[in-house]
């Protein structure tokens, strides 16, 4: 596994390009509303972009039609922008990637469409607190295995399960380079497999399910769900190691 080191000038570039993946992402928090259909959060997520002197990344890649993923309710990610007109009530992931001087950004909230349910609001808080968790404990020389470990116990831990077979990443001249992070520990030994370096930049996005783990990908080819047909949530960071410590990017 080839996992790069960024230089300093590099994670410059990466924190610029982040940095308008949540200048997007607070907008459209702020500007989204019961009765907006996904094309038109989609095309004020591109729009925004274009404004700040980037590209949205995710329109195209891999064939993926627009530059905001909108997961709407069970779809917990990928979910293709559509006429739906999302309703109090809603949960909507939005995830998000720049592209600016050949330097990624990618970052993701799941938010709650006007009055939610506690349910709702606890799903929510497990995949944001279990990042905000993981990005705290992260130190150079800690294993990759050791933060997916870390990832699993928190959201077991709140009721939660871990989606499968889906995983942060790491980024950088290519929206999805080296390490793969899943939110689960993949064997039985946290205590194997690379380390964290100074200089390394990765996403890290909990992506959480209610009972079951299992992936389902939709008719659509992209839309992902837990088996159980339940809601979900998903939240992303980028973070870049520097100075034995993880530095969040991807805030303004």
């Amino acid at each position: 596994m080839a996992i790069s080191l960024k230089s300093q000038k590099d994670i410059q570039k990466l924190s610029a390009a982040n940095k308008i993946v949540a200048k997007t992402l607070n907008y459209l928090e702020k500007e989204v509303h019961s009765g907006m259909s996904l094309l038109e959060i989609n095309a004020l997520g591109e729009d925004y972009i274009l404004s700040q002197n980037a590209i949205p990344a995710f329109k195209g890649l891999y064939g993926f039609p627009a530059g905001v993923c909108t997961s709407v309710n069970e779809v917990i990610i990928h979910g293709i922008p559509t006429d739906y007109r999302i309703k109090e009530g809603d949960i909507l992931g939005l995830d998000i990637g720049s592209k600016i001087d050949g330097w990624y950004g990618d970052a993701a909230i799941t938010m709650g469409v006007g009055k939610i349910s506690r349910e709702d609001e606890e799903l929510i808080a497990c995949s944001k607190d279990a990042l905000y968790h993981a990005i705290s404990l992260i130190k150079a020389g800690m294993r990759f295995k050791e933060l997916s470990y870390e990832l699993e116990n928190f959201i077991l831990s709140r009721g939660f399960v871990p989606l499968r077979s889906f995983c942060g990443h790491g980024i950088g001249r290519k929206p999805h380079e080296e390490p793969e992070i899943p939110n689960y520990l993949e064997g039985h030994n946290p205590k194997q497999g690379p380390k964290i370096k100074n200089g390394m930049v990765f996403c890290l996005e909990p992506m959480i399910c209610q009972r079951e783990s299992e992936a389902k990908i939709l008719g659509d080819k992209w839309s992902v769900t837990s088996s159980d047909g339940l809601r979900g949530s998903h939240y992303e960071h980028c973070v870049a190691i520097v100075n034995n410590k993880a530095e969040i990017l991807s805030v303004e």
